[in-house]
């Protein structure tokens, strides 16, 4: 199936979602799913993908002395 693009606007593509949720859910899931990824993947800030891959280790013990506590 060819591809196409479109550029909507955030205002737009909310629209477009709003208006999908009023059909039946078998029918538009796989659209919202696909609008959705690909909206995400352009509204991340470009330091997103390094920093989501950095170990966060937020209140974790790393001694023994701390397991006790």
């Amino acid at each position: 199936m060819p591809q196409i693009t479109l550029q909507l606007s955030l205002d737009q593509t909310n629209t477009v979602l709003e208006a999908l949720g009023q059909l039946p859910y078998v029918r538009v899931y796989a659209l919202i799913e696909a609008i959705g990824e690909q909206a995400g993947a352009q509204l991340q800030p470009a330091t997103a993908p390094a920093t989501a891959t950095s170990p966060v280790t937020v209140g974790v013990p790393t001694t023994s002395s701390e397991v006790a506590a």
